[in-house]
């Protein structure tokens, strides 16, 4: 399978993007920034923390993206199941690597920077299941839309705007889990349809 490592350029962007994102929680877990409010008149922090996670869903849509018809219109390659390989490992080696700096750091936004990992990944591999071009914009629209209105209050996140929701609550947790399943199930069926 050297000609799919080498058509998803996993050692030239998702390698890297996995290693971006860990030096930057390593470097920045605890910075944060003040943001005006669209629905209220506080606004909200926005750490760091919310926003890397784009790195990795930045990478993976980039190297998912790059397709090589002709070599993975062969049944006998397992080119569905490479591709969920890669999502997984890529989403849970950075979740992991941000878990540990908040472990070592005692950093809760690192915790969250790990949680939202798997969901901006799940979520972003639900968004191209709907259309491919989705692959991108979904997680980014998630982010910037819930850092300008999800927040309540100063403090309180929306329910719905789970990025913003604090590391220990297991249901948010539970929830980006999920997301990240589904959005692997979406990968692997989509894929699974565009080989055959």
């Amino acid at each position: 399978m050297i000609w799919w490592w080498k058509g998803r350029r996993i050692t030239e962007v998702v390698l890297p993007g996995v290693l971006a994102f860990s030096l930057l929680t390593v470097l920045a877990h605890g910075e944060s920034v003040r943001l005006p409010g669209l629905l209220t008149p506080g606004g909200g922090l926005l750490f760091l923390m919310h926003l890397t996670p784009l790195i990795v869903t930045g990478t993976l849509a980039h190297s998912l993206d790059q397709r090589l018809p002709e070599a993975e219109g062969l049944s006998v390659r397992p080119v569905p199941l490479c591709d969920m390989a890669l999502a997984f490992f890529a989403t849970v080696a950075s979740a992991s690597a941000a878990a540990a700096v908040g472990a070592v750091a005692d950093s809760s936004t690192a915790f969250e920077a790990a949680r939202n990992t798997l969901f901006l990944s799940g979520l972003m591999l639900l968004g191209a299941a709907v259309h491919p071009r989705a692959m991108s914009l979904v997680p980014v629209a998630w982010v910037f839309i819930a850092a300008f209105a999800g927040y309540r209050d100063l403090r309180r996140p929306w329910p719905w705007a789970v990025t913003l929701h604090p590391a220990g609550y297991l249901p948010t947790a539970f929830f980006c889990l999920v997301v990240f399943l589904g959005g692997l199930a979406a990968l692997h069926r989509t894929r699974r349809h565009a080989v055959s």
